[in-house]
């Protein structure tokens, strides 16, 4: 019997658009970050995805990416439910900060390892961040499976992992061996480890490894909810690589704005 999950990060937001670590604080899409949203609920139609189950971080970007693909299968009446657990990765301090104006000052390498590294953890965040009391006193927190002053303030894409995989193993993993066809509508890290963690991805690996937003990410499971061939990227190829490089490239230097 084969499985099939859905892994997609959201669609593009402000900070997405400003280049900047968005992280944990909260953003709506942008209007071409819906429009992403609609074409990839189009793709999925066409394909002739009819999802049981759709997963969702608890932020409101993951959600409304969620809305709008289910709006555009005519599928808006499948079940939805939110975990923290498949939030974004916390960048810690560097949330908020402009990638390529980082790059300029801390160098392009360092900023890619902060991105896209499995083991490398950013500076974690303080009370003296601008973005610290917006997360902390957000009360979506109060209903994590988590003490509120357990949440990560700092996360690598392991930690990540290992704050996935007990939602991995206990929700997603027995769901998908029911038979369901799922829809997880996430972000850039927490798909990453997933992906990591099912196709087995080496440590060394996953900085290669590029999501851009809106893109549906197809894995096809065995019974054992081993990988049948490699992820693919659904929709119009060209346009798939253009925004794996726009990806890319936001890491690149340049100097930061006076």
């Amino acid at each position: 019997m084969t499985f099939k999950l859905v892994l997609l990060r959201h669609g593009e937001s402000a900070w997405n658009k400003e280049n900047r670590f968005c992280s944990w604080v909260d953003q709506k899409l942008t209007e071409n970050g819906i429009k992403e949203a609609q074409t990839c609920g189009k793709v999925l139609k066409e394909a002739g995805f009819k999802f049981d189950l759709v997963l969702t971080s608890i932020l409101s970007r993951s959600i409304q990416t969620a809305w709008i693909v289910l709006h555009e299968m005519e599928q808006e009446w499948v079940q939805m439910e939110s975990s923290w657990r498949l939030n974004e990765r916390h960048y810690g301090a560097l949330i908020g900060l402009n990638r390529a104006e980082l790059a300029a000052i801390h160098g392009e390498e360092k900023v890619r390892l902060w991105r896209r590294s499995y083991d490398v953890t950013p500076p974690p965040i303080d009370e003296s961040h601008p973005s610290y009391h917006e997360i902390y006193n957000d009360r979506r927190y109060n209903f994590c499976d988590v003490p509120k002053d357990k949440l990560p303030k700092t996360e690598s894409l392991k930690e990540v992992l290992d704050r996935l995989l007990p939602y991995w193993n206990e929700v997603i993993a027995p769901e998908v061996k029911k038979g369901k066809c799922i829809l997880i509508s996430a972000h850039g890290n927490s798909a990453r480890a997933l992906l990591k963690h099912v196709e087995g991805i080496p440590d060394d690996e996953i900085i290669n490894l590029t999501l851009p937003t809106g893109i549906p990410v197809l894995l096809e499971l065995d019974e054992s909810l081993h990988p049948i061939k490699q992820h693919e990227l659904l929709g119009d190829q060209q346009a798939i690589q253009a925004a794996i490089k726009k990806v890319e490239d936001q890491g690149k230097a340049k100097a930061p704005t006076k």
